[in-house]
């Protein structure tokens, strides 16, 4: 019953992380590729995404402090978070780069700022997710269950 309910809840929080566009198919292909030659494959993915992330997020955070804005170096910072999040999936964070690479492109220091702050909110909300996740996922495996395949 305790793997039935574990199995449950991550089917319905898949299914809510992308209702609401959190994930995309991407992560589900990344999904796909984990098996008994790589049980961890997911995990290892998302921890490097979280690295890769965080680091870019706190270089965009300093080259927005500055007194004046090197939009080239911001650009290249939102270009690498943009392919990061759209390789894992991370749809929401990516659509936001997109928006962020414009103002950048315009020089438009307010508005790297407010993107800054909407991509760090879509970050929170992927990871907190995401980390959730992968607690249900070790909790079924730990209690002999199989990862809910999504169709």
């Amino acid at each position: 019953m305790e793997v039935a309910c574990l199995q449950r809840r991550f089917i319905d929080l898949t299914a809510t992380i992308f209702q609401q566009e959190i994930l995309d198919s991407q992560f589900t292909q990344l999904q796909q590729l984990q098996d008994e030659s790589s049980p961890n494959f997911i995990h290892e993915v998302v921890s490097l995404f979280f690295q890769e992330a965080e680091k870019l997020l706190n270089e965009l955070s300093k080259a927005l402090d500055q007194q004046i804005v090197d939009f080239k170096k911001v650009d290249a910072h939102v270009h690498r978070l943009k392919g990061s999040s759209a390789s894992i999936g991370a749809r929401r964070v990516k659509d936001v780069c997109i928006a962020f690479r414009s103002c950048c492109e315009e020089n438009n220091k307010d508005g790297c700022i407010q993107h800054l702050q909407q991509v760090n909110q879509e970050y929170y909300l992927v990871k907190s997710n995401l980390e959730d996740l992968l607690k249900l996922e070790k909790q079924i495996l730990a209690s002999g269950g199989s990862i809910p395949t999504m169709k």
